[in-house]
């Protein structure tokens, strides 16, 4: 199994003040640098930046391998104490950071430790620099690999021309909680996803399970006209600048149809398709309960536990929607985006925005050709503005 090594640190100039995280990733073996990731947060304490350097780190490491062993240092004492079940976790900014981060890996695989300050300079140093561009209205960007001694307890440094061919990733948080109050009026214009679930096929109006493992089901007739009264809605609103869809058939369709009403191209986005329900896949819920009720029970009290068969857990689909979730911040920076989808991740997007846990998704109603919304400020925060949105159906 192959192991890392993640350094985190936040900090807040005022506390609370404007703050900011680093996080640097290293082979635990060689101490190559593999990923560096930083960000202004905006006006947040030393805690919060603390555990969100701790949760962008761990998010870095698990693009790089799923299935590694991770090591963390940290010089915050009580992020280390919590972590690793020692403290309790009080705090209300703090309780879902740390529920998030503990999910980044499958438990076991994360072990924690604390350093003194003085060893912890690359992520202070990233941070540092995250927190100086924010002040600057500008966006953290990674430079040049600076000399550093790597983690005192792996088996030595890479030297510096091995570390300027490390890959280097700018992976942002997750951005489970706004920043409190009201922000700075020059955040600039957000980052907004228009949420649309695709029209029904032949297997919603049955309630069936239909996931990205089943027979990939066609729209069926009532779905291509709610697809097209959602494509008149949009037209009408005249905000949508770019579309993204999910690679399933009924996403793909639901998005081709909206598409060709704005004049606009489709990007294919695999991390937004829907989650995979294994041996479930095409049954109903009755049908479920009835084969597999230990296996159901299991999913209903637990992120952690897969379908049947090998599906796909809420919590590896909350994972990968808060991975795509960034990556498309990213690249869509102050623009407005449809993104079709389906339904655990768009109440996934949700339930990130709100910092919501995980067993908020049963407790959300999302209809066939839905439309909801959330914005993605420059400061880490983030706001739900519409959700399951019918009326352009009726």
């Amino acid at each position: 199994m192959r192991e890392f090594v993640v350094e985190a640190d936040g900090g807040s100039r005022g506390n609370p003040g404007p703050a900011g995280y680093g996080a640097v990733v290293r082979d635990a073996v060689t101490g190559e640098i593999l990923a560096e990731t930083a960000e202004y947060l905006g006006v947040a304490t030393n805690n919060v930046a603390e555990y969100r350097g701790l949760l962008a780190g761990l998010r870095a490491a698990r693009e790089l391998d799923p299935s590694a062993a991770v090591r963390v240092r940290m010089d915050s004492k009580l992020v280390v104490e919590q972590m690793s079940g020692r403290w309790k976790v009080k705090h209300p900014a703090m309780k879902p950071l740390a529920a998030e981060a503990a999910r980044v890996f499958p438990p076991g695989r994360v072990t924690y430790e604390w350093i003194p300050r003085e060893s912890n300079k690359h992520a202070d140093r990233l941070a540092n620099e995250a927190m100086d561009a924010g002040g600057r209205g500008e966006r953290w960007r990674p430079s040049e690999p600076a000399e550093d001694a790597g983690p005192s307890d792996t088996a030595g440094p890479s030297d510096t021309a091995d570390r300027s061919e490390a890959v280097r990733t700018d992976v942002r948080a997750a951005r489970t909680v706004a920043a409190p109050g009201w922000g700075p009026p020059d955040m600039g214009a957000p980052a907004t996803f228009v949420l649309l679930r695709h029209g029904e096929t032949p297997l919603t109006p049955q309630k069936r399970f239909s996931g990205s493992g089943g027979s990939d089901p066609s729209l069926s007739d009532a779905g291509r006209e709610q697809a097209e009264r959602a494509a008149a809605a949009l037209a009408r609103r005249g905000t949508i600048e770019a579309i993204v869809t999910s690679p399933l058939a009924r996403t793909r369709q639901t998005a081709a149809i909206v598409a060709a009403r704005l004049g606009l191209e489709v990007t294919v986005e695999d991390g937004l398709r829907e989650t995979d329900f294994g041996a479930w896949e095409g049954l109903t819920f009755a049908e479920v309960r009835e084969r597999w009720p230990d296996d159901l029970n299991a999913w209903l009290a637990s992120p952690d536990a897969e379908p049947t068969g090998g599906g796909e857990s809420f919590a590896a689909t909350g994972a990968r929607i808060a991975a795509t979730r960034d990556r498309l911040v990213a690249r869509y920076a102050g623009r407005t985006v449809l993104l079709v989808s389906h339904v655990t991740p768009i109440k996934t997007f949700v339930r990130l925005a709100l910092g919501a846990p995980p067993e908020a998704l049963f407790r959300m109603e999302l209809s066939a050709a839905s439309l909801s919304a959330v914005a993605y400020y420059r400061d880490g925060g983030a706001s739900v503005r519409l959700f399951n949105d019918t009326s352009h159906l009726r």
